[in-house]
């Protein structure tokens, strides 16, 4: 078995690890200069390979001329996980087995760029990861194989990333040696009619809405812990918060936004429904701390607003 790897995030890491052994070559999308200084910062895909000794095509789009040399690896099978390109129907047909798709999410929920943030956007119980066999269309091919996992009280964006791209490399082996076998993709025909899209995250989306309840910003919270980070204003500073907890059936005569107490589990922040206790955060040209610390540098946070 001769396996193509497409991979450009530290998503996709432990699946390459795990099957490094049937590599032929690993393709991931080329660093761009970023920063004050334009520095190239390589992503954690092509670290890995160059550990692994690998061989590595680097490309910005398949009309790149290194895009044409996957063809000369005469694979087998492509594995395609978080790559962050759309691969055309033309390097789909590459492989003389097939192309197969590592989705984390239940499809066909959540087909798109950002299933996991959305599952904990939207507060959801669960999320999942989706083995499918790669058609041109977006997240729409044959289901191979599916899990349900459960998103935790205690999940972020950052912990659950993390789980789900273990259990997708501890799944991918057994299905790489059943196709492997079989010589052939076998999958079931996606419901199409209960497909829903996650829309790429915006640092806007960041934001929060004081109206909405406890429950929501705290999942709003969690789901942009990496990035664009939930956040709000205090005295005109933008306020950055990485983790809080909720009280829901907590009530409040002040309007929604404003700080109500200060203990030491955080700040008490009234909002739509319910009470939010901001417990990290990061003051705009501070460092992130804990909300408790953050305090004592305050003569009184008691009766603010956040807006």
């Amino acid at each position: 078995m001769r396996i193509v790897f497409f991979g450009s995030s530290v998503f996709s890491v432990p699946s390459l690890i795990k099957i490094s052994g049937k590599v032929a070559a690993v393709v991931t999308k080329k660093a761009r200069p970023k920063g004050r200084g334009y520095q190239v910062d390589d992503n954690e895909v092509k670290k890995c390979a160059l550990e692994l000794n690998l061989p590595l095509i680097e490309i910005n789009s398949f009309k790149d001329e290194e895009a044409r040399s996957i063809a000369d690896c005469t694979p087998d099978l492509f594995v395609v996980i978080s790559f962050g390109l759309i691969v055309p129907k033309w390097a789909l047909d590459i492989p003389s087995i097939g192309p197969i798709n590592i989705h984390p999410s239940l499809l066909p929920l959540y087909r798109g760029p950002s299933p996991m943030q959305w599952a904990l956007l939207n507060c959801d119980s669960a999320a999942g990861i989706t083995y499918i066999r790669m058609n041109e269309k977006m997240d729409e091919g044959d289901i191979i194989f599916q899990e349900r996992v459960e998103i935790r009280d205690d999940d972020d964006y950052i912990s659950l990333s993390s789980r789900l791209a273990e259990q997708s490399a501890d799944i991918l082996s057994g299905i790489i040696d059943r196709i492997d076998r079989e010589r052939v993709i076998k999958g079931e025909v996606q419901n199409h009619s209960m497909a829903t899209y996650s829309s790429i995250i915006t640092k806007e989306m960041g934001k929060i809405d004081w109206n909405s309840s406890a429950r929501e910003i705290n999942c709003r919270i969690r789901a942009f812990v990496e990035w664009p980070t939930a956040y709000t204003f205090l005295d005109g500073k933008r306020l950055k918060i990485y983790r809080s907890m909720t009280d829901e059936t907590a009530s409040s005569d002040q309007p929604p936004g404003t700080i109500i107490a200060v203990t030491r589990a955080g700040l008490d922040v009234a909002t739509g429904k319910g009470l939010l206790t901001i417990t990290e955060l990061q003051l705009e040209n501070k460092n992130r701390m804990k909300a408790y610390d953050f305090s004592r540098g305050y003569s009184e946070l008691r009766g603010n607003m956040l807006n």
